[in-house]
């Protein structure tokens, strides 16, 4: 039995917008423009969180993903000129919501280790993020035929993870017990 799909414009759907993705191929330009300005608006923000992080190893996990970051923007940008795109950030407003609330936890929390707690959980929310769309335009170059493209998001998406998963682990080492203490 196959999946039947309704229209969305019968059900009171909002009507696309003229610059709408019309396709798959739509979608992943999209996409790619969207995370590039993630990326970029990145490497702004991680030098602040480094900066305010109190824990040696946090500080340096950061500025590890920071070089990281600036690869990634590099791959985007080899994407881009493999498909004959040119690369645009366009305001991601989704990463610029957690950049706000990431520079909010940072300008109230206290420093030291409850500081570094919310900086590590503004973080991951950033990692989520990008995560959840390195997966998705993975899947959609996969499905494209985008195989550069694909094998060039699998590696990104690799890090992110790695780059979660990292600060989960300082997390759990020690930080968010030190900040426990400090109430």
């Amino acid at each position: 039995m196959g999946t039947t799909y309704k229209n969305p414009q019968a059900e009171g759907a909002a009507a696309a917008k003229s610059e709408a993705a019309y396709d798959l191929k739509d979608l992943f330009e999209v996409g790619l423009n969207d995370i590039y300005s993630a990326e970029k608006a990145l490497i702004e923000t991680l030098p602040h969180m480094v900066e305010n992080a109190s824990s040696p190893q946090l500080a340096n996990t950061l500025q590890n993903h920071l070089n990281e970051t600036k690869q990634h923007v590099s791959r985007l940008e080899e994407i881009f000129e493999s498909k004959g795109i040119k690369a645009v950030a366009k305001k991601s407003e989704a990463i610029e919501g957690l950049i706000e609330e990431s520079k909010g936890i940072i300008a109230q929390a206290e420093t030291g280790a409850m500081r570094d707690a919310g900086i590590i959980a503004a973080g991951q929310k950033l990692k989520k993020y990008e995560i959840a769309t390195y997966d998705a335009l993975h899947s959609f170059a996969e499905n494209l035929g985008e195989n550069k493209a694909a094998n060039l998001l699998a590696m990104t998406l690799n890090e992110q993870k790695k780059a979660d998963a990292a600060l989960n682990e300082i997390a759990q080492s020690n930080i968010n017990f030190n900040a426990s203490e400090q109430i």
